[in-house]
């Protein structure tokens, strides 16, 4: 099964939609409730992400009998230092997205926990892509 889900930059009334239909569906598909809380902690993360830092994205997800496989593709300022980024209390947000209670930085730190595997690919000026897999039986 496959999904995709478009993402607004800048639109934190839309923030964690595409995440709240992914646990729908998960929900539907009788993943195993601890499975999913992980799945969702790391969708609206980098769903959140998306929405604080880039100019727009797109949420792809594939699900199989094992493991569900979600890419994110955003048009952004890119990360120039991703083992930085990495570090939890580590952000880049805005000072007007802090105000809104988003930027802690522990974004990308709680993807990292919340799945069972994580690439990232940033190019400065140009955007980032987020592989993450969850495994189902694990």
């Amino acid at each position: 099964m496959e999904f995709s889900y478009d993402i607004a930059g800048g639109d934190f009334s839309r923030a964690g939609a595409a995440s709240s239909e992914v646990k729908k569906i998960l929900k539907q598909l009788n993943v195993e409730l601890a499975v999913i809380k992980r799945v969702v902690v790391a969708l609206y993360e980098a769903e959140v992400n998306v929405v604080a830092h880039a100019a727009d994205g797109v949420m792809q997800v594939t699900l199989d009998s094992a493991s569900i496989e979600v890419v994110i593709r955003d048009r952004g300022p890119g990360i120039p230092d991703i083992a930085l980024a990495m570090q939890e209390g580590y952000s880049t947000a805005s000072p007007r997205v802090r105000e809104m209670g988003f930027g802690a930085g522990m974004g990308l730190p709680n993807i990292k926990r919340n799945c069972d595997s994580l690439d990232i690919e940033s190019t400065v000026g140009v955007g980032t892509t987020v592989r993450m897999v969850t495994f189902f039986n694990r």
